[in-house]
């Protein structure tokens, strides 16, 4: 029985297995800024400082035309908010697809955006 016990002891430690390397259990995340190249669908809005650290990305509501990252056209259809600079406004942040938080401060925005009233124009500036 001990001569048993001992040999399972033995191949369970595996002494002449090669040592596999470690790999930590979650690699660390890459902090990246947000692409409004890529940003369509159901948008909601976050204007509670409190609720920043949720939010997808942080934006600015860009009162000239001129110097918006995204041209945004507000659809009344989820349906057709298919493209980019087509976003359907949500009243609820649990059934947006993106939800961003709108600063005052221009500095500390990841993109700007700015509202069109034509279809056509809505989309994203090539820089």
């Amino acid at each position: 029985m001990l001569p048993a016990f001992l040999l399972s002891g033995l191949l369970a430690l595996n002494p002449f297995a090669a040592p596999q390397p470690r790999v930590p259990l979650a690699l660390p995340a890459v902090a990246a800024s947000v692409d409004p190249c890529r940003l369509y669908g159901t948008v909601f809005l976050e204007t509670d400082p409190r609720r920043r650290g949720q939010c997808f990305g942080v934006v600015y509501q860009e009162p000239e035309e001129a110097f918006a990252d995204v041209l945004v056209y507000q659809e009344t259809n989820k349906l057709f908010a298919d493209k980019v600079g087509l976003w359907y406004l949500s009243d609820s942040r649990d059934f947006a697809d993106y939800v961003l938080f709108v600063t005052d401060n221009r500095n500390l925005a990841d993109f700007s955006f700015h509202y069109t009233k034509v279809r056509g124009h809505a989309g994203c500036r090539k820089q």
